[in-house]
């Protein structure tokens, strides 16, 4: 029987039932590799209904810190969904393992000769020791997670300081939890030899660095970044990022003299109501904000255009999610790219940071609120299910004490006795970014309302052509003030001669270092490029005119960073070579080493318009 043989290289996947508890207890498995110095990554792969149906929950363990998804099957599949058996089987690469419950035999019409099968007595062993039903299926799970621990080689003191770690204000729970733990290592080192050729080993890879997940960096980035209002309307994959803003608030917001919050949580009846609430709390001077998904940026659009239009600074959280309408609710995708940058009717630009880690997220939403103050405008970050719902091995999250909030170009009464005429929109500095006031800043000078139709520089309704052609100018000219604000991109030369370059953004940086390995070994060198905001700055398109051939790798059907690119930049599409993956799992290396160097072997030095496509 052939035998995977690695240490601290491997993929599991557990197949689980949804609703049975099994996350806590993978995610468990996950961290306590963590702990002992190993990179992994691991991602929670669930259907869209409450409980029930199967689920699988896949850890990529790798020393060289390849942290992307590597798709083509699993090294370990750890069975517990009856249900899914057949697929679950299918999924081991030969030489992998199988690991299931052997209460009930396996059928021999699903094994297979080039898979080693591990059974493991669980439901035998749970009916023996527990009574309450709840039990046996809780406790079921940390069972399996023991028996990894002695089949691959994992420490259990790691694995007991979890234990006391997740149940800490629960001590009760500590012991059995623990003797759970024990009774799979125990049943594991009885029947075979431990640990197997695939196996973890300490090492030190994970210093000055911490798990968590990109929607709990952003809930508390927007804590930070100090936002005090929140409007709301639950959706998948968004929620936890207000959830989170309100867990750290109830810590962080408390007025410690009068126990009063410092901040406003409002769950509203629809999307748009919950995007208004922001709205009217920003222009009260608040730093407000709403999470969303792409069906709640569809009916957000008008009162994004308004926020526009009237220069009101909002912060927008989209969490993407696989569409058109409802789509696959709990699988990744970036596919709300244009929807955002031109979110609303008429001529409508916004702002959109793009982060790639949960580090980024807690970083750029905190910077978010400054960039919307300081330009008077939405600013929407763009993150996704893969980023935001999963568990990522990330830099540490830091905060400057001695930084100051910039809340842009707002005048004070003083400021206001100054002046000969306030005009709310009049560009005094020629970067589109006009003075504004605080309701009630000033008994009789200043801004006191706002409107959504047309106005001269000094707020006064008009009508006239050359008036309203004016206002629209100058917001322009304000998006191109904004482009030497944003966050800079991120660009790698890996050779002076280099002729072609992987343009990329967002959860896709994941799986590109693993990329350029894999051409390396090929012999071929690319140079790269990651966007992280838009408008382009001019960055962007220096690397776009020093390159002859160059791929856009982006999760959608429809290259719509490509799109982008092409029409603001006005590049000539057959430049951009489009590499497109839209099956709802994040995109691998394997992927995108293969298409890009297929194509870089059988084309010639001329720009081509293929496009390589999601398989």
């Amino acid at each position: 029987m052939p035998k995977i043989k690695s240490i601290n290289e491997f993929v599991i996947r557990f197949a689980n039932v949804n609703g049975t508890g099994s996350a806590s207890a993978n995610l468990m498995f996950a961290k306590s590799l963590f702990r002992m110095g190993i990179p992994v990554s691991p991602r929670n792969i669930f259907p869209s209904n409450i409980q029930g149906m199967p689920t699988w929950y896949e850890v990529r363990v790798s020393e060289k810190g390849y942290l992307g998804r590597r798709g083509g099957g699993a090294d370990i599949v750890v069975a517990m969904n009856s249900q899914s058996l057949p697929q679950d089987m299918r999924n081991v690469l030969p030489g992998g393992y199988f690991l299931y419950d052997s209460t009930k035999p396996l059928d021999p019409q699903l094994q297979r000769k080039d898979v080693n099968i591990i059974g493991i007595p669980i439901s035998e062993i749970c009916l023996r020791e527990y009574e309450d039903p709840r039990q046996r299926q809780l406790f079921k799970n940390v069972i399996y997670v023991g028996a990894l621990a002695a089949l691959l080689n994992i420490e259990f003191d790691v694995l007991k300081s979890m234990v006391a770690d997740q149940f800490k204000g629960k001590e009760k729970l500590i012991i059995p939890n623990i003797y759970a733990l024990e009774l799979g290592h125990q049943a594991a080192s009885i029947q075979y030899d431990c640990p197997l050729d695939i196996s973890v080993k300490r090492i030190n890879s994970t210093h000055n660095h911490i798990m968590i997940d990109g929607n709990t960096a952003t809930g508390l980035g927007a804590v930070y970044g100090g936002a005090t209002v929140v409007g709301w309307y639950p959706i998948t994959p968004s929620t936890s990022v207000v959830e989170n803003f309100m867990k750290y608030s109830q810590r962080l917001r408390i007025d410690p003299a009068t126990g009063k919050k410092n901040y406003a949580a409002v769950q509203a009846e629809d999307e748009l109501a919950a995007i208004g609430i922001a709205i009217g709390a920003a222009w009260n001077g608040a730093r407000a904000f709403t999470a969303t998904s792409g069906p709640g940026i569809s009916l957000m659009t008008e009162f994004l255009g308004l926020a526009y239009f009237a220069e009101v600074p909002i912060v927008l959280i989209n969490v993407q999610r696989a569409g058109p309408s409802t789509g696959m609710p709990t699988r990744t995708q970036q596919s709300d790219i244009l929807a955002c940058a031109y979110a609303s009717h008429g001529d409508t630009k916004h702002v959109l940071l793009f982060p790639s880690s949960p580090k980024e997220c807690f970083d750029m939403t905190a910077e978010a609120f400054d960039l919307a103050e300081r330009l008077q405008t939405p600013v929407i970050l763009m993150s996704d299910l893969e980023l935001g719902m999963n568990d990522h091995m990330s830099d540490e999250l830091n905060w400057d004490d001695s930084r100051r909030y910039d809340r842009g170009k707002v005048l004070k009464a003083k400021q206001l006795d100054k002046l000969e005429e306030f005009g709310r929109y009049l560009d005094v500095d020629n970067d589109g970014i006009c003075y504004r006031t605080y309701p009630g800043a000033h008994p009789e000078i200043g801004a006191f309302f706002t409107r959504g139709t047309s106005r001269d520089r000094y707020a006064i309704y008009s009508e006239q052509g050359d008036v309203y052609v004016d206002n629209v100018d100058r917001l322009n000219r304000k998006f191109k003030t904004a482009s030497q604000l944003i966050p800079a991109p991120e660009i790698t030369i890996t050779g002076k001669t280099n002729k072609a370059g992987l343009i990329y953004y967002g959860t896709t940086s994941a799986a590109i270092q693993e990329t350029l390995d894999i051409l390396e070994a090929k012999g071929l060198q690319v140079d790269t490029l990651r966007i992280r905001a838009f408008p382009f700055s001019e960055e962007v398109e220096a690397f776009i005119d020093a390159h002859e051939q160059l791929f856009v790798i982006e999760q959608n059907r429809d290259g719509q960073l490509r799109t982008l690119l092409v029409n603001e930049l006005e590049i000539h599409p057959k430049k951009l070579i489009k590499v497109l993956h839209y099956d709802g799992l994040p995109i691998t290396a394997r992927f995108i080493s293969t298409q890009v160097s297929e194509h870089l072997q059988d084309s010639s030095s001329k720009p081509s318009t293929k496009t390589v496509e999601s398989r």
